[in-house]
């Protein structure tokens, strides 16, 4: 018996070693590497002129009262200064710092506190609210120790961070945790991909940096989940995203961002089974606005890019950053999924900044007025054809043709996937005009093994989206 105990202990203790020795080390403290740390990250506090009206009575004086001289200037608009603070990190020893934007915006003072007793002016190099990036400048000639991004692309799920900042104004303060998920998007700008930590984040943590184990910057803090505090759950922006937004606001004062002029949205199961795809991914190409690099380089609606600029779309949300950080002027290789086969397009970038995204076509349609109400008994829904009305009033390409869905039987197979007011405006990459369009089509697609159908509809927010719906 003793000698199995000894057994166990020594399997235990080995296996423990084994663990141990294909791991990272966990710190013992993480002290030496605050301390060094430290110096480099800088709170962040602005002030800015609030107009509001300091009227406390909830009821007027009549005109000629004795009463109105008295109390006229509770009336008047008065100004006030309003406060705000947060975090921010030197990449520079001339006293370069990155902070959010919204930690800046619209202020008209902005103090930076340094070692917490060093105060500087500082004025804003340049700004992007996409991305909620602001860059800084010390208004000063010394010198200060920065701080080195690291690739952020290798952060793993579960890697120890620390996050140093200024929450609730308290001065730097560091929290420490891991790297709870990768590649959030929690709809807060247009470029997400947020490095997900329990590290604690709170107010006033804002624009401060995460920092690796190597001391290195691979996020910037910018948001919680939760009104009251940290709730184990901050978002911070990767440093590899971060880094070319802030080059360009250093270099140019603003951003150059890459523009294809698509609308793109998820290839779902459906979709991929319709377009014989091997399985969903890429970004399915919407819309095409007009004049632009995509329209230019034969890029058209229903297209799946599969691969831009020799990167692989896995999913839709990818594109849109990739497309940004690419060199406004460049032409780029963009391979597509078009019918049933990959195609190369070639496309000369333009610049997002610049760009009138999504202009409404000009041509005229020469389609008749027919609202008339037809049954379609295959899809269990009623439609009417597109009116020149109709696309006035929604503000649609002229050019647009298709027909209203008017109503939606409880058997309907596009029940789940439409509402009423959507427009059909194709069906399996065939244009519709008419109701005899769709009937056609439907029927060869129920006479096939197939059974699923692709659709391209404006929905009720006037977007055009595709769905793939099983008929059977």
């Amino acid at each position: 018996m003793k000698k199995f105990k000894l057994l166990l202990l020594t399997f235990v203790f080995s296996f423990g070693l084994s663990i141990h020795s294909s791991s990272k080390t966990v710190p013992a403290s993480f002290a030496d590497l605050a301390e060094r740390l430290m110096p480099s990250v800088v709170n962040i506090s602005t002030t800015q002129t609030v107009v509001t009206n300091n009227n406390s009575f909830p009821f007027q004086f009549p005109p000629g009262s004795p009463f109105e001289d008295m109390f006229k200037e509770f009336g008047t608009p008065q100004e006030r200064k309003s406060a705000a603070l947060g975090s921010g990190f030197i990449i520079d020893e001339k006293g370069i710092v990155v902070t959010n934007n919204h930690v800046i915006q619209d202020a008209e003072d902005i103090i930076v506190r340094v070692n917490g007793d060093q105060e500087f002016k500082a004025k804003v190099l340049g700004a992007d609210p996409l991305m909620d990036i602001a860059v800084l400048q010390l208004d000063t000639d010394e010198k200060f120790i920065p701080v080195a991004f690291g690739d952020s692309d290798k952060a793993r799920i579960g890697d120890w961070v620390i996050a140093i900042g200024n929450p609730f104004g308290l001065g730097g303060t560091v929290t420490a945790g891991i790297i709870s998920a990768r590649n959030r998007s929690i709809g807060l700008s247009r470029y997400e991909d947020f490095i997900q930590t329990d590290a604690s984040i709170n107010s006033g943590n804002s624009g401060g940096p995460l920092f690796d184990m190597d001391g290195n910057v691979i996020g910037i803090n910018t948001a919680i989940l939760g009104r009251n505090g940290s709730i184990g759950i901050g978002f911070s922006i990767p440093s590899n995203s971060a880094k070319t937004v802030i080059s360009q606001l250093i270099e140019f004062g603003e951003t150059k961002r890459g523009w294809l002029g698509v609308r793109i949205q998820d290839v779902t199961q459906e979709i991929a089974d319709v377009e014989k795809l091997d399985e969903p991914r890429g970004a399915l190409v919407a819309s095409v606005a007009e004049n632009s690099p995509s329209e230019k380089a034969g890029i058209i609606a229903g297209d799946i890019i599969l691969e831009f600029n020799g990167e692989s779309i896995r999913q839709m949300k990818e594109l849109p950053a990739i497309v940004a950080r690419t060199q406004v002027g460049k032409n780029v290789e963009v391979k597509i999924w078009r019918n049933k086969k990959e195609i190369i397009k070639n496309v000369v970038l333009g610049r997002l900044e610049t760009s009138d995204d999504f202009k409404v076509g000009k041509k005229e349609s020469k389609e008749n007025v027919e609202p008339k109400d037809i049954i379609i008994e295959d899809l269990k829904i009623t439609v009417r054809k597109l009116t020149k009305e109709d696309i006035k009033k929604r503000k649609l390409p002229n050019q647009t043709t298709g027909l209203v869905v008017t109503q939606i039987g409880n058997s309907s197979p596009l029940l789940n996937s439409i509402s009423p007011d959507s427009i059909i405006v194709e069906a399996q990459k065939t244009k519709i005009i008419n109701v005899g369009d769709l009937e056609r089509v439907v029927k060869k697609v129920l006479n096939s093994n197939q059974k699923t159908i692709l659709f391209a509809i404006y929905n009720t927010q006037n977007q055009r989206r595709y769905i793939g719906v099983k008929l059977d």
